[in-house]
């Protein structure tokens, strides 16, 4: 299943995350697993959040640059050698990661995958006996 991400370019300023969850906030969008990466001058903080179009229309009028890209995110338990075994599927068949993160609590992990092929991805994750997650999913969590 694709799930929408936004991508939020930030200057590496003191506040600039901050600035946007409160944005995100008053807006009453939930942030329910993020990652930032940075270089030197700016981060992209990258978001699974609850409503995506209010995100971007709000985070657009505080002048943010940002943008929506497709990701699929998949539960696994969270035990050793639960991820090697997912990602050993996937490089079987040759598929590129562009990046991925996750997130745990208690017995199961959540991982976000950027694919450069996001159908083939899904399809081979979905053989190997993956829980694919939904967005209805994740608002539950």
């Amino acid at each position: 299943m694709k799930i929408k991400q936004l991508s939020v370019f930030v200057e590496n300023k003191t506040g600039r995350i901050n600035e946007v969850a409160q944005i995100l906030g008053r807006h009453g969008v939930n942030m329910t697993a993020f990652s930032l990466a940075d270089s030197a001058d700016f981060g992209i903080l990258r978001m699974i959040v609850s409503d995506v179009k209010q995100a971007e229309q709000v985070l657009r009028e505080a002048h943010f640059g940002v943008s929506v890209t497709e990701v699929v995110c998949l539960s696994c338990s969270n035990v050793p050698g639960s991820l090697s075994n997912i990602l050993d599927c996937l490089a079987k068949e040759q598929v590129f990661i562009e990046y991925m993160y996750a997130f745990s609590e208690g017995e199961t992990a959540r991982v976000v995958i950027r694919p450069t092929d996001l159908d083939r991805c899904i399809d081979i994750l979905s053989r190997c006996s993956c829980h694919l997650m939904s967005r209805n999913t994740l608002d539950q969590m």
